[in-house]
C-alpha cells in the first residue's frame, strides 16, 4: 500500500490529507487563531491545544464525581478524573488501593502539571491527565512512570523482542531520562539503536526544559506546546510506506525540511513543494471529497449505501442494499453489502472524526461464517486507526456497537453549526468555514488570473469576518497572491453564497 501526505497551508487554516493508494484515508484541519480572538477560546475555534502541557491550578475537587476541575487558562476549566490523576497520589497513603480517590491525588488550590488529552468540545472543557508524556518521532517519554510499552500495532513477536532489547540499552544511556518510562511507536519498526537513542535523548532534553519552565511559571500557564501542524503531521503521519509529502506553501515547506533533517533525515528527499497550475487539493480531487464528508449518505461500490447520523448520545450507521441485485438470495445480498459497508465504516469514522458510542445496523444475516467475516472486515478497517476503538459482536437485534476515543470535535460539528430552517440536517457551515472557502477561491482565481484585480462578493456576516482579518489572514492572503482585492458585502447573499470575479478596478 502506497501512502502520500498532502498539506495545504492556507492563510486561515492548515489542512492535511493522507492518501492510501490514491484514495483519501485521513483528514485533519487546524485553524490559525483569528486576529483579535479571545485567547481563552482558542481551543474551541479550531486551534488545537491537544498535547499541550500546562501548569494548572485546582479549582474544585468533587468527590461525588471522583474528579477535579483545573484552571488552565481556557474559557472553561479542564476536567481531571481520578484515573488520570492517580500518579499524583502519595504511595504511603494508598493503602493498597489501585485507584485512589481524587481527594488523595489533589487538593483545591494545588498547582499541578497536566496535559490536554482531549480538546474542548461543545460546552465541555478540555480533558486532562497528570501523567504527562513527551512524544518524539520513534518514542514517547513517560517521565512519571517506569517501564517499557510497545505500540499494539507492532504485532511481530520477533520485532517486539528486538525493540525491547534495544530499549533496555537506550534506558541506560546518559542522555536519556533515568527512571522514566518509554512507549515505542509503530514507526520505530526496523529502526536501530542509534536512532532510538537519539530520539530518547531529544525528548529527554524537552522534558528537562519543561521542568525548568515549570519552576518559573505561575499557574495557569502553558509550559510546553506540541509541534505546529506541519511538523506534527510529519512526526505522526509519515510512515515507512509514505512515498512522498507534498506541501503547497514555500515557508511551510522550508520548515518541514528543517524538521525532517533534524528528526527523520531519510524522509527529507521525499518532501516536495507543490507548484502545479491547480491548487494541491484540487489536483487530487480532495475538495469534493471533503464536501461529501458532510453528507449523511455514503454510496458503496456494490450499489448499496450507508447513512451516518450523529446525535448527542451516539452515532447511528444504517446499511442499505440499494441497487444490489446480482446476488442469488437474500443472505448473499446482505453479506456482500455488509462486507462493503464494514470496510467503508472504518474509513468514514476516521475521516469524520467520529467518537464516542457508534451503533451500526447491518443487514440481517443467518450464516455464522458470514457474520464472522463481516466482523473481521470491520475490525481490520477500524484497526488501521491510530485512535483506540473497541467493537462488540452482533446483538440479537443485528446491531454492532463500537466505541472510539473522542479527542477532537467531529468534522461536521467543527465545520458547521445548528441553524433552524436549514437543510443538511439542521446545520449550516460556520462563518469561519465559509470565510476560509472564500480565501481558497481567491487563491484559485489568482492562479488563473495572475496580477488581475479580483472582486470578492459575500454575505454581510462573512464580509465582516474577512474585513476584521485585514492584519491577519487577509494580510497573509494578499502577500501570497499579489492580486489587488476589493471586498463587497451583498445583502441578498446567504451565508454560503459568494463570488470571486476578475474585474478592472479604478
Amino acid at each position: 500500500m502506497t501512502s502520500e501526505v498532502l498539506i495545504n497551508v492556507g492563510p486561515g487554516e492548515t489542512r492535511v490529507a493522507v492518501m492510501e493508494d490514491g484514495r483519501l484515508d485521513e483528514y485533519f484541519v487546524e485553524r490559525v487563531p483569528a486576529l483579535g480572538e479571545d485567547e481563552t477560546r482558542r481551543g474551541r475555534s479550531g486551534h488545537s491545544i491537544l498535547g499541550n502541557i500546562i501548569l494548572g491550578r485546582v479549582q474544585r475537587v468533587l468527590p461525588a464525581m471522583d474528579a477535579a476541575f483545573v484552571e488552565i487558562g481556557q474559557e472553561r476549566a479542564g476536567f481531571l478524573s481520578a484515573r488520570e490523576a492517580r500518579c499524583l497520589a502519595e504511595m504511603s497513603e494508598l493503602n493498597g488501593e489501585a485507584m485512589p480517590p481524587i481527594g488523595l491525588c489533589v487538593k483545591e488550590g494545588d498547582a499541578v502539571l497536566v496535559q490536554v488529552i482531549k480538546d474542548p468540545i461543545g460546552d465541555k472543557g478540555a480533558r486532562l491527565s497528570a501523567n504527562v508524556t513527551v512524544p518524539g518521532r520513534l518514542l514517547v517519554l513517560v517521565p512519571q512512570q517506569k517501564g517499557l510499552a510497545l505500540s499494539r500495532r507492532i504485532e511481530d513477536e520477533a520485532e517486539r523482542e528486538r525493540l525491547s532489547a534495544l530499549m533496555a540499552r537506550v534506558a541506560e544511556d546518559p542522555d536519556a531520562m533515568r527512571g522514566a518510562g518509554y512507549i515505542v511507536r509503530t514507526v520505530a519498526i526496523g529502526t536501530g539503536y542509534d536512532e532510538l537513542r537519539d530520539d530518547a535523548a531529544a525528548i529527554s532534553s524537552e522534558w528537562r526544559k519543561i521542568e525548568a519552565a515549570r519552576q518559573s511559571a505561575r499557574a495557569p500557564a502553558t509550559v510546553w506546546h506540541d509541534l505546529d501542524p506541519v511538523a506534527r503531521t510529519l512526526r505522526d503521519n509519515v510512515k515507512a510506506d509514505t512515498a512522498r509529502v507534498l506541501i503547497d506553501c514555500p515557508e511551510a515547506h522550508a520548515e518541514a525540511l528543517a524538521y525532517a533533517r533534524r528528526a527523520m533525515p531519510h524522509m527529507a528527499a521525499g518532501i516536495s513543494l507543490h507548484n502545479g497550475h491547480e491548487t494541491l487539493f484540487d489536483a487530487y480531487g480532495i475538495e469534493d471529497e471533503v464536501d461529501r464528508l458532510l453528507d449523511m449518505r455514503v454510496d458503496l461500490c456494490c450499489g448499496g449505501w450507508i447513512t451516518i447520523e450523529t446525535t448527542e448520545a451516539l452515532t447511528a450507521i444504517d446499511v442499505n442494499s440499494g441497487s444490489l441485485t446480482g446476488a442469488n438470495c437474500l443472505e448473499e445480498t446482505g453479506y456482500r453489502t455488509n462486507l462493503d459497508a464494514a470496510a467503508e465504516i472504518g474509513r468514514q469514522v476516521r475521516l469524520r472524526g467520529i467518537g464516542g458510542l457508534i451503533v451500526a445496523d447491518f443487514i440481517h444475516m443467518g450464516d455464522p461464517e458470514n457474520i464472522a467475516s463481516v466482523l473481521q472486515t470491520l475490525a481490520l478497517s477500524l484497526g488501521r486507526d491510530r485512535v483506540p476503538t473497541q467493537i462488540l459482536g452482533f446483538s440479537e437485534f443485528g446491531l454492532v456497537e463500537m466505541t472510539r476515543k473522542r479527542t477532537r470535535e467531529p468534522l461536521a460539528k467543527f465545520l458547521t453549526e445548528p441553524y433552524r430552517g436549514c437543510l443538511m440536517g439542521g446545520r449550516v457551515k460556520t462563518i469561519v468555514t465559509v470565510a476560509n472557502e472564500v480565501m481558497r477561491r481567491i487563491e484559485r482565481e489568482a492562479r488563473c488570473q495572475p496580477g488581475r484585480s479580483l472582486l470578492v462578493q459575500t454575505s454581510p456576516d462573512v464580509a465582516r469576518w474577512l474585513k476584521a482579518q485585514e492584519e491577519g489572514a487577509m494580510h497573509r492572503l494578499r502577500a501570497r497572491i499579489g492580486n489587488p482585492l476589493k471586498l463587497e458585502a451583498r445583502e441578498n447573499y446567504g451565508r454560503m453564497r459568494f463570488d470571486v470575479t476578475p474585474v478592472d478596478l479604478q
